[in-house]
Formats: structure tokens, sequence, C-alpha cells
């Protein structure tokens, strides 16, 4: 999911390992129409363009098509290597990859998708979210009507969703109570009801 995308993942493999390689080329030319560059640039850099390489990768329409194609490009590999899967799973962006492989999707159509799917996403108004060791039941009631559980993602761990300023104040009241919490490093309140505006589209 967003948040685990950093410049330069799956550099070494890029430059070392043939599949991985092919595999990411020919995704970020079919992207490149849909993006209106070269992904590569990015995932990539040249020396010295690092930084304005992480300001494009920390918006939403460059970071899910990045995520999706070095995800795609690590299932590939595995494949490459012998390991082939009888089930697939996958969380936000990896759920395409997965769909992807099983066949439920063509390479093209879904970078097509996905790449209009984070132009939607990043024309929605920013938002945070907040991983916090509590179950959902302890979660729930600290929660603004502006806040949602995003995921539940064990039984003492979930994730609230929602505007920044209300994240900031869940922050607080949890640091307050000596509750463990962390942001995680994404521009919107993903599976939270700020998507609601580009549902329909």
């Amino acid at each position: 999911g967003q948040g685990s995308e950093y410049v330069n993942m799956g550099r070494d493999l890029y430059r070392t390992t043939p599949v991985f390689r092919d595999t990411v080329d020919v995704c970020c030319k079919i992207l490149e129409p849909h993006l209106g560059l070269d992904l590569r640039t990015i995932l990539y850099p040249a020396s010295g363009e690092e930084p304005e390489a992480e300001r494009l990768l920390s918006q939403t329409a460059i970071t899910q098509p990045a995520i999706f194609v070095v995800e795609y490009a690590m299932t590939k590999l595995w494949m490459d290597c012998g390991v082939r899967p009888s089930a697939m799973v996958g969380h936000s962006i990896g759920e395409y990859v997965a769909a992807c492989i099983a066949g439920v999707f063509s390479l093209e159509d879904v970078l097509a998708l996905v790449a209009a799917r984070g132009q939607m996403i990043q024309s929605v108004p920013s938002g945070a979210m907040l991983a916090v060791s509590l179950s959902e039941q302890d979660l729930e009631p600290l929660l603004s009507s502006e806040v949602s559980i995003a995921a539940v993602n064990s039984p003492g761990q979930a994730v609230a969703s929602g505007p920044e300023e209300d994240i900031a104040a869940l922050e607080a009241t949890l640091q307050h109570k000596k509750i463990e919490c962390r942001r995680l490093r994404t521009s919107h309140a993903f599976h939270s009801p700020m998507m609601n505006t580009v549902v329909e589209e």
C-alpha cells in the first residue's frame, strides 16, 4: 500500500536482473502516455536529481503507479524463479497487482486504471492516516465524526483516516494517553469517506 514507496526502490534488481528490468521497462512504456512522463526517471533518477524525484514520488498520481510497477516486477521475478501462485491477495495497490497476475485485467488495462485512480485521488483534498496500537473497538470511541477506521491490521492494530486537523487532534489525544501511534506517509486519507467524491467517476 501507499507509504512504502521510496526513490530507488528495486534499483539493484533493475541494474542486475533482466526479468525485473524488462518488466519495469514495459510497464513504464505503457504508463508514459497516461502519466506524461517516464516513471523510471522518478524511480531511478540521475545523480543529483533525487530531491525532485522524491517530491514527485510523494504525489499520489505518481506514487500509485510506481508501487504497482515495482510490485508487479517483483511478482514476475518470483515467477521467473519458479514460484507460481495458486492464489493471490494484495493490499490497496497490491490488489490490482494480484488481480492482474490472476488474469482479471490485462497489463495495459490495469496500468491505465491505476494511473486514472491515482489522478482522481490526487484531486481530492489532502488528509492523513494514523496507525494506532488499539483494537477497532477501543479506537472507535476516540474518533471524531470526520475520522474513520481505514484498516484493521490485527486484533490490536487499527488505522484511522481523515482530515489532517482531526488526525492531529486524535494523535495528541493518544499521545496524552500514552497509546502508541504513528503517522503513515500518505498525502490523502485513504479508505475513508474523503474518497467518496471520486467514487462515481
